[in-house]
């Protein structure tokens, strides 16, 4: 049996995170973006071993330092792109990146250009900071999302674009000549460019991930990536990510942010990061296959049992974005399927606006990151529930 299939939900159901949690224990969770699969043996062995030896004090320099370093090198032999240590910081999490960037790198009530659907954070981010959004809807051509930048009018009030590369929820993975015509969009309006980056390890069909910030040095001086290893090797409740500065500039008006409320990066996140970096590759390169396969029995799943939904398969990340219009429900499609099918979904309202034309109240998000069984419990729920 592969080690992925390998999912005792007694056991799932034992842990304390939100996923296993906040539904009733009849309920199916497939929202949250969190894998069900056991981390790999090295990072859970080095945690361990860390709790054994009590090893939970403040961390040395040196050891942030260590993280960086892996990092720098793992990112160029992964992505081919070549970083300053100096212009790599620690954080908490994306999401802390999210708000420091956009209340840091641009002006109160300024626009923020967001590309709906999208992970909720981002438009937190924005109107928590008190900045405005400015939507640029992401436009379906009847096979799968792209960037509309003709819709981006000149706006003398925009300064940032944050960009989802690869995407969540509509899974794209942006190609060079996508990403060619937004730097030319940013670099022409002079903009600043907030790229998350987390799911950049979760690329399938063999698609390179092409960093924002790699495709040249003037889109670079205008970049902040944020990257972190949770999502790949599904340790995000640790909390560390890295953000990655395109010039000495950027850096400076960073740190000229006081450094506690910038937060610090905790001792278990650093030793559970640096074995993910440093020795998790077997482990993901066996992931990725079962991944791809599960997307793609989800994609024939649904043509067989439930062909009133659209799809468009995910180029990465584990996450399916379902639109159910076509089922004429009557209610919210994730109250449907929790009432009906015992089924959690990510509401589609969370990841849009209501002036848009694609209705994201109807879409609903699917994790697929979880055994076949259980997947197949999933669909057949949901099947039975119309």
């Amino acid at each position: 049996m592969n080690a992925f299939d390998d999912l005792d939900i007694d056991a799932l159901r034992r842990r304390r995170g939100i996923k296993w949690t906040r539904y009733p224990a009849d309920v199916l969770p497939a929202w949250v973006a969190d894998m069900d699969f056991d981390v790999a043996e090295p990072i859970s062995e080095a945690l361990v071993q860390a709790i054994e030896i009590q090893d939970l004090g403040y961390d040395p320099a040196r050891r942030h330092d260590e993280l960086r370093g892996v990092f720098r090198d793992r990112v160029a032999e992964r992505f081919g792109w070549e970083l300053p240590l100096d212009r790599i910081a620690l954080l908490t999490d994306v999401v802390q990146g999210l708000f420091l960037g956009v209340s840091t790198f641009s002006r109160p009530n300024a626009r923020v250009v967001v590309q709906t659907p999208i992970y909720r954070p981002f438009k937190a981010a924005v109107t928590g900071t008190g900045r405005r959004i400015r939507f640029n809807p992401l436009a379906h051509d009847g096979a799968r999302y792209a960037m509309d930048l003709d819709a981006l009018t000149h706006d003398p009030q925009t300064e940032m674009l944050m960009l989802c590369n690869p995407h969540n929820p509509s899974g794209r993975c942006f190609e060079r000549s996508e990403l060619e015509a937004l730097a030319e969009t940013v670099v022409a309006r002079d903009w600043m460019v907030l790229s998350d980056e987390i799911h950049a390890d979760l690329v399938y069909d063999a698609r390179p991930h092409i960093p924002f910030a790699s495709l040249s040095p003037e889109v670079a001086e205008r970049t902040i990536t944020l990257m972190s290893a949770s999502k790949a090797f599904n340790i995000a409740g640790l909390r560390c990510a890295f953000a990655i500065f395109g010039s000495d500039a950027q850096l400076a008006q960073f740190e000229s942010i006081p450094a506690p409320s910038r937060g610090s990066v905790g001792s278990l996140a650093v030793t559970a990061s640096l074995c993910a970096l440093k020795y998790g590759t077997p482990w993901l390169r066996a992931l990725l296959p079962y991944l791809q396969a599960n997307r793609d029995w989800l994609a024939a799943a649904l043509r067989a049992r439930i062909p009133e939904i659209g799809f468009s398969p995910p180029e990465a990340t584990y996450l399916a974005w379902l639109d159910c219009r076509a089922l004429g429900l009557g209610v919210p499609p994730e109250q449907h399927f929790l009432e009906r099918a015992r089924v959690a979904l990510s509401a589609g309202r969370e990841f849009g606006h209501p002036s848009e034309a694609s209705g994201s109240e109807h879409f609903v998000r699917l994790n697929f990151a979880t055994s076949r069984q259980l997947l197949e419990q999933i669909v057949e729920r949901m099947a039975k529930s119309l």
